[in-house]
């Protein structure tokens, strides 16, 4: 059996406007991929009959599979059921039993069902029901010509992945042929740019089992390595080295693989060494101990921190001296110094890390331009002060972005040291 060739579409006008995220055809390809699975083409389409009509015979001419997400529902916009039906010139009949248990589901909590509802139970003649164990609107598993199916999901992210995971899964198991297994690892980096780490593993990149590729976000560098094999071990063999290669080739550049981020790398280390953390901050916000506190149990490590945007407040609660202030000005070494022993003694903890800088887009100077950001970690082995220079052209946003990640990743460096 042929692997068979699948595509993504993902139907909904708030994805056109950019209202919201197509995070869905994001899981979808993840799923495909852990299946070994490849796709070549992710469509999107707004609501409309024709055009989501047009969309899936194009995809019926290329490929073998079609993926849909979104346009179930009871509300007059929710046409993919009906434009797919249209496209193939096939009737839609009511299922009784589908309405039946979609009346049950809706009427569960005690209100009145509305006959919009009703349309949900209408489906192409010979397509099989997708169930969906978490909402009411129904998918389907429709094969409306010979060698193309069709599988239908909500656009809602709970009910896609839940009837991905009890149906969906399990057919497209049993219908794959036999091309293996993808098996995927991201490595991922700090304080490089992209096109460094790239010049730096031209030899890598021309890989084809394994294969890898970089991808950047702000501050975050990733180097994705994949391998297809007969079983995932086998892939996962393909992978080894490879890794291995990476992580001697960039060392401590590398900061983590797959799920870690810089909060929960750095939260782990110190939870390892029994070690606390406390955070001030002046140009980021809150942004520094936001960013920490996204990672679950962060409270045994995270004890807390300052938002300090006035000098006073500085040197009531950080116990800067108004020498360093009046002398140097907020944004300076001494000062964020201070301000690192100063949460640090203040709050009790092994570690202080503090930032103060011009995040824009004014208030900067010739001597200090926007951009500029001092960072200080202060710790059992003292205290460090680095000078950042981010540049105006970066934006407000990205500078405090930054700010955050280049902190976290001194703090880093400073506990790898220690080992």
């Amino acid at each position: 059996m042929a692997e068979p060739r699948v595509e993504i579409l993902c139907v909904g006008t708030e994805l056109l406007l950019g209202d919201i995220l197509n995070g869905n055809a994001r899981w979808l390809a993840e799923q495909l991929a852990a299946l070994g699975l490849t796709h070549y083409r992710q469509t999107v389409v707004g609501d409309n009959m024709e055009r989501l009509s047009s969309a899936a015979l194009e995809a019926a001419s290329r490929c073998d599979v079609l993926i849909t997400t979104g346009g179930l529902g009871p509300t007059p916009d929710d046409l993919t059921t009906a434009s797919l039906a249209a496209a193939f010139t096939t009737p839609l009949e009511e299922r009784g039993k589908l309405w039946q248990e979609i009346r049950a589901k809706l009427g569960a909590n005690g209100r009145p069902v509305a006959e919009s509802n009703r349309r949900q139970a209408f489906l192409p003649r010979g397509a099989e029901v997708l169930p969906n164990p978490v909402g009411s609107a129904p998918g389907m598993i429709w094969t409306p010509r010979k060698g193309f199916t069709v599988l239908t999901f909500p656009g809602v992210p709970s009910e896609m992945r839940a009837m991905w995971s009890a149906t969906a899964e399990p057919w497209f198991r049993a219908h794959k042929g036999s091309s293996g297994v993808l098996v995927s690892r991201q490595l991922r980096f700090t304080g490089i740019g992209e096109s460094t780490l790239a010049e730096q593993v031209p030899d890598l990149l021309e890989l084809e089992n394994p294969t890898v590729a970089p991808y950047a976000a702000l501050g975050d560098v990733r180097l994705r390595l994949t391998a297809r094999g007969d079983n995932e071990a086998a892939a996962s063999r393909l992978l080894d080295p490879v890794e291995q290669e990476l992580r001697e080739r960039f060392g401590p550049r590398c900061y983590g693989m797959d799920s870690d981020t810089l909060p929960s790398v750095v939260l782990r280390m110190l939870r390892e060494a029994r070690e606390t953390l406390a955070v001030a901050e002046s140009c980021t916000g809150g942004g520094l101990g936001a960013a920490i506190s996204t990672i679950p149990g962060c409270s045994d490590v995270f004890q807390g921190g300052v938002i300090a945007y006035c000098n006073a407040v500085k040197q009531s609660l950080l116990a800067v001296p108004a020498n360093a202030l009046s002398v140097h000005g907020a944004v300076s070494g001494p000062v964020v110094r201070a301000m690192a022993c100063g949460i640090r003694d203040r709050l009790g903890t092994d570690w202080g890390v503090a930032v103060s800088g011009i995040a824009g887009p004014g208030g900067g100077s010739e001597a200090k331009p926007v951009g500029m950001v001092y960072l200080a970690v202060a710790g059992p082995d003292g205290c460090e002060a680095t000078l950042e220079r981010f540049g105006s052209r970066r934006g407000r946003q990205a500078i405090q972005q930054l700010s955050v990640i280049r902190s976290l990743d001194r703090l880093r460096l400073r506990l790898l040291s220690r080992r």
